[in-house]
């Protein structure tokens, strides 16, 4: 297996655009010593109050959601195309219902406390500084709210310092 090196963000020359809208990230976290992980589409990279940082939004249906909260930090994993399927089930099936990592047979690893995944090729270790739950009166757009939460589950937004790009 490749290895990883650090990289500086300003190194990274990702499409955040391809890479989360297209091709998809695992967000993933530990509690009580059992680690989640589930699929997201949504989200993006920047900079914020001076630091480079990613944001993903949770629904509060996810289980996932949870460990997100119980833990300081969490890993966004990149994974190759050959892991579409992979992916796929993430994002379908809940951590509540079955061992989704033992299923897919993916190896959990650790950067400090945080899991990542040795089948990602691009990982970045995140530690919360922000988190608000969307509220409806909020949205300026006609048609979003409408749109994409019909069952009032409004995501929470959680903005994170990227601390750690681990590339292969």
């Amino acid at each position: 297996m490749a290895e990883w090196k650090k990289i500086e963000a300003d190194q990274f020359n990702e499409s955040p655009f391809r890479m989360i809208g297209k091709e998809w990230m695992l967000v993933t976290a530990e509690k009580d010593g059992k680690v989640n992980a589930m699929t997201a589409s949504w989200g993006g990279m920047g900079v914020m109050w001076g630091k480079n940082v990613a944001f993903v939004v949770i629904r509060p249906t996810r289980y996932t959601k949870e460990f997100i909260d119980a833990s300081e930090t969490f890993s966004l994993a990149f994974l190759p195309e050959k892991y579409r399927k992979q992916l796929s089930y993430f994002g379908t099936v809940s951590g509540r219902d079955e061992d989704k990592i033992q299923k897919v047979q993916f190896s959990v690893s650790h950067e400090g406390a945080t899991p990542y995944f040795d089948e990602a090729d691009t990982v970045m270790i995140c530690k919360k500084l922000y988190a608000q739950k969307y509220d409806p009166a909020c949205f300026i757009e006609q048609g979003i709210d409408e749109k994409w939460y019909p069952e009032k589950d409004y995501h929470t937004l959680y903005i994170c310092e990227i601390e750690t790009i681990l590339k292969k």
